[in-house]
């Protein structure tokens, strides 16, 4: 224990004197995470040589390495590249990896530089502008269509995103050397290895009480984040939230503000006004009103860095979304099949506002798999009351991440805390069958899980159906 404590303060004090343009070699411990795999994505544009290991194949995996990344799935220490030598190797960890890992126990006794993901993105961002963008929630799309506007507009941009964006088929856009937007999480406090020129802080809802045991945790955590931008006209948030910024607010009063806010053929069209001016009938195809606030947000970023009103206009319009964020997967008039990530009660909330007013006359089926033993129990009620708003719900067993189970916590308890009429547990190898059972015209999957899977055996059953 104290040989590794030891080697540990090492590393710490061996990493702070690291520079990247000296390491040869990256390897991911965790190469399927959304947010390693962009790193990959990074570190393979640059030129360097990356391989990694991940826990099981998935289609992120298959992507990396039909880009020419090495990857294999069993953790064995012969298959780690044998010229990956310590003095130009980098060693990069998620913390969802156990410590009995053997190839990461392999790397810390040899002394190999590792850093964890947020650390990474730490040391990239020191040397470049950065937009950094914090919330509970709402961080991903924001940055999406930010890193879209400013690739569009030809900044020399590199944005690392926490999902796949319909436009460029990556969480990764561009390769510059000298603009990145990075998504700023708040998750065991990431986002404070993170060097912001220019950031904005979507919401502050209480999530990860894993790790932080209380929402006023929370809270200071971002308190501790917001203050890293010490010119608070560089800072955007949401209006409401206890900070002092430039507040962003749709139909609100604040420094940049959405009116006459209208649905002309399927999409919000919209009036900006900004501080010194308005923009007039801006057009953005996502629903849902908080796609809107990120949406704002992201245009109020790229005025203030100074990209051109016709290229935000442009870029808004032509940005087509993001996969498992209201991703439409069937869009036709007798049926309806949507995806979304939503993991958290607000989550759901405005999956269920977008929906609505989508969709304001149909039946909706919801097939909910909740993420973490610990959020559902920190937030059962909440869930609950977010889910007995649909009017059919499936929901599927807990999916764990990486926790081990909790005694009494579990889909059975959540399911009876529910209000729906029709409402059940169903098992994943029977979903499909269930679904197909179902007259709901609307049918939209929800989760943070290994739900995301699922999506193309349900498309092609309802497809079949049909």
């Amino acid at each position: 224990m104290r040989k590794t404590q030891q080697l540990n303060t090492q590393l710490l004090s061996n990493n702070k004197k690291m520079n990247l343009n000296q390491i040869h070699n990256v390897y991911f411990i965790g190469i399927g995470g959304i947010g390693m795999s962009a790193l990959a994505r990074y570190f393979k544009t640059l030129g360097k040589n990356v391989s990694g290991y991940d826990k099981t194949p998935t289609t992120l995996t298959d992507e990396l390495i039909e880009s020419g990344i090495e990857i294999h799935f069993e953790d064995r220490i012969d298959l780690i590249p044998k010229d990956y030598y310590i003095e130009n190797t980098l060693v990069v960890i998620t913390p969802a990896v156990p410590k009995t890992h053997s190839e990461w126990n392999y790397f810390l006794e040899r002394e190999f530089q590792i850093k964890k993901r947020a650390e990474v993105l730490g040391i990239i961002t020191k040397d470049t502008f950065c937009f950094a963008v914090a919330g509970t929630h709402g961080k991903t799309t924001t940055s999406s269509i930010l890193g879209h506007i400013l690739y569009e507009s030809g900044a020399d941009v590199t944005s690392f995103l926490g999902g796949i964006v319909e436009n460029y088929n990556s969480n990764l856009i561009g390769n510059g050397k000298t603009v990145t937007v990075v998504e700023a999480d708040e998750f065991d406090r990431s986002f404070l290895h993170l060097h912001p020129n220019i950031a904005c802080i979507t919401s502050m809802d209480a999530d990860h009480l894993d790790i932080y045991g209380d929402s006023a945790s929370i809270e200071a955590s971002f308190v501790e984040f917001a203050d890293k931008i010490e010119d608070k006209t560089k800072l955007f948030i949401a209006k409401d939230l206890p900070l002092e910024g430039i507040s962003v607010a749709v139909n609100k009063l604040a420094d940049y503000k959405a009116v006459n806010v209208r649905i002309e053929n399927s999409q919000y069209v919209f009036d900006v006004e900004a501080p010194s001016e308005t923009i007039k009938n801006i057009k953005f195809g996502l629903p849902g009103k908080h796609n809107l606030t990120n949406a704002l947000m992201a245009l109020a970023m790229a005025k203030t860095y100074g990209t051109s009103n016709e290229a935000i206009i442009s870029a808004l319009g032509s940005f087509k979304g993001i996969k498992r964020r209201f991703s439409y997967q069937i869009k036709t008039d007798d049926l309806v099949y949507i995806d979304d990530y939503a993991h958290h009660p607000t989550e759901i909330n405005a999956v269920h506002q977008a929906v609505s007013e989508l969709y304001p006359n149909e039946k909706v089926l919801a097939i909910f798999q909740p993420h973490l033993f610990s959020r559902t129990k920190d937030f059962i009620d909440d869930f609950a009351k977010s889910l007995s708003a649909f009017e059919e719900v499936i929901l599927l067993d807990i999916y764990p991440a990486r926790e081990l189970p909790v005694e009494g916590v579990n889909s059975a308890w959540l399911l009876g805390k529910m209000t729906n009429a029709n409402k059940k547990l169903v098992l994943k190898e029977n979903l499909i069958s269930t679904i197909s059972k179902s007259d709901a015209k609307v049918i939209v999957t929800i989760g943070a899980g290994d739900i995301g899977e699922l999506v193309k055996p349900i498309k092609e059953a309802l497809n079949e159906k049909a």
